[in-house]
């Protein structure tokens, strides 16, 4: 049986602390590129916050209820990836991002899924956006001063 297309309404949710460190994970299908949490919706009627819920917890391990999830009411249209347009219906080549905040304590513990990503680090804000592969995603963490809780 063939796996469901992926949905294109997807989440990226920037993890941070009251300091203003970021925290970036590895991709485990693209060496160096470091980026916040996201993730596709499982269904066209699950909310984004619910996504965002979800995803935090597959990819990291957090809780998300140790925190503050701020939806900060930003979206992103972007092309999808040429590499990845196969996991999406014929015809579908751009996706709609939520932009989501989670603050949590300094030194909450990470537990990566190995299926997705192979390292995880915490960086102040401005490093983090440099380091981050997505332009996107970049763009979000600059916010993070405006939008941290």
């Amino acid at each position: 049986m063939s796996k469901p297309f992926k949905i294109p309404q997807s989440v990226l949710v920037v993890i941070h602390t009251p300091a203003l460190d970021v925290l970036l994970i590895n991709r485990t299908d693209s060496p160096g590129y470091w980026q916040s949490v996201t993730g596709s919706k499982d269904s066209e009627d699950e909310p984004f916050e619910a996504t965002a819920i979800r995803e935090v917890r597959e990819e990291t391990g957090i809780d998300c209820a140790l925190g503050t999830l701020t939806d900060w009411g930003l979206e992103n249209v972007y092309d999808i990836y040429p590499h990845y347009l196969h996991r999406y219906a014929p015809g579908i080549t751009r996706n709609r991002e939520h932009v989501f905040g989670l603050c949590v304590p300094a030194g909450t513990p990470v537990t990566l899924n190995p299926r997705e990503h192979t390292a995880w680090q915490w960086l102040p804000y401005r490093a983090a956006a440099d380091a981050c592969f997505s332009p996107s995603n970049a763009e979000a963490i600059l916010m993070l001063p405006d939008f941290a809780p």
